[in-house]
């Protein structure tokens, strides 16, 4: 009988194993072909010059009709997630802890969840806290397509430092295509002077950046903290030392500065914003070389094209396209593990704002005892230590999950800061009493 397992049937096998592999990649590579040739031919047909300086994406979206339909899902409330979403609640309402904890600044009086990049203008146009307080024209940065313009036109301090309520009636976009893309290659640009200055003083050069890396950088023009500095109200990163928040507090410290005095305590305060890009670049995700845009804004399918989905959103919304292309696991799961981050972030947050509360009255206590500033320096320098590692993760949109071990650990130190505030204030009142 002859053996089946020969060496010329052997070869026959694997002559026919290759011509099958090779089939299939020429198949995989004309499905390649043809799919380019149709998003080459979604973009080419009829497409015009864009003009520079042309802000508004409706023009940018008659060459790229299908990311500029997903764009304008960014009007779209699609509801609460668990710890955000697109319904403009007030958080103030929902955590009255906040106005405490914010007492004699503008966020106390108004402070709520963000929508879409649609109404970036809309909603800073509307806050009471354009109302309450001249703010300066740096605001305009990261709620209006118009800012390059701007700067452009006034200069880069003379727009920093020109009062919003001066500029607001020039305001008619939010977020635009400009901002991030060139209008004639469609590359990813920087288009923000802080971002710019705060790479360079960090010594990055952004002509080197990669593609990936500026599927980033272009969100961290806007998703960052910052503080205006000097007379001119100049918008800047504090990222010298360094993007955790022990270097950003270092920093503010050596300036000398402050966002307000806290009218109950009387603590020199810092106001943290979104530091959506510093939390991000100490998780596990960037560590990984994950961009902003992987998570956010996902390729997807439609028809037969796949684009980038320009409906940035929560992923919790999307997880099949913002999460499956990575974790072979279900949406159930992939859910599950996204809030089991955000719910034990969330409790560390109720607890230092529990714990700074404490602070504070012991501290409005000593006052009342008779402490001058002098007594409560030190209960004073805790208090605000504590209060700017809340707010760094209070701010930052993720409830933790960009770095879930980071939040844990700014946490951690906000709630022992706060207690050492509060035992620091009762030391004062028991020595001024006598006892």
């Amino acid at each position: 009988m002859k053996n089946p397992f020969s060496r010329q049937n052997l070869i026959y096998a694997a002559v026919f194993l290759a011509a099958v592999l090779l089939t299939a990649a020429v198949a995989a590579l004309l499905a390649n072909i043809n799919q380019r040739k149709a998003e080459a031919a979604l973009t080419a047909f009829n497409r015009q010059p864009i003009p520079e300086g042309e802000l508004d994406p409706a023009v940018w979206g008659r060459n790229f009709p299908l990311q500029y339909d997903r764009f304008r899902l960014t009007e779209t409330d699609y509801g609460q997630t668990p710890y955000g979403g697109s319904d403009p609640y007030s958080k103030l309402e929902r955590y009255p802890a906040l106005v405490r904890i914010w007492a004699g600044y503008a966020f106390s009086k108004d402070h709520n969840e963000e929508r879409g990049h649609f109404y970036a203008q809309i909603d800073q146009e509307n806050t009471q806290r354009v109302k309450l307080v001249d703010q300066p024209g740096a605001c305009i940065n990261c709620h209006s397509a118009q800012a390059p313009g701007l700067i452009a036109e006034l200069g880069w301090e003379e727009f920093n430092h020109t009062p919003y309520n001066d500029l607001v009636d020039q305001l008619t976009i939010g977020s635009s295509c400009a901002d991030c893309h060139d209008p004639d290659t469609m590359e990813l640009r920087i288009t923000r002077p802080a971002f710019i200055n705060a790479m360079e003083a960090r010594g990055i050069d952004l002509s080197q950046a990669t593609r990936q890396e500026m599927r980033s950088y272009v969100c961290a023009q806007c998703h960052v903290e910052y503080y205006f500095a000097g007379e001119n109200k100049v918008l800047t990163f504090p990222w010298t030392n360094g993007l955790n928040i022990d270097d950003i507090s270092d920093y503010y410290a050596g300036l000398g500065f402050k966002d307000w005095t806290h009218a109950e305590t009387g603590a020199p305060m810092i106001k943290i914003q979104h530091p959506e890009f510093e939390m991000w670049s100490s998780g596990l995700h960037a560590a990984n070389g994950v961009a902003c845009a992987d998570c956010h804004m996902p390729y997807i399918r439609v028809g037969s094209v796949k684009v980038s989905d320009h409906w940035l959103r929560s992923p919790l919304t999307n997880l099949e396209s913002a999460c499956q292309t990575c974790h072979n696991v279900s949406a159930e799961e992939l859910e599950r593990r996204v809030l089991t981050a955000q719910n034990t972030t969330a409790e560390l947050l109720r607890a230092a704002e529990e714990a700074l509360l404490d602070a504070i009255d012991a501290i409005a206590a000593a006052r009342a005892a008779g402490a001058t500033d002098d007594d409560l320096a030190e209960a004073l320098r805790l208090h605000r230590e504590a209060s700017l590692r809340w707010d760094f993760v209070s701010s930052e949109n993720s409830t933790g999950f960009h770095s879930p071990q980071e939040a844990a650990r700014i946490l951690a130190f906000s709630i022992d800061l706060a207690r050492q505030a509060e035992l620091a204030a009762m030391a004062i009142v028991t020595a001024l009493s006598g006892n």
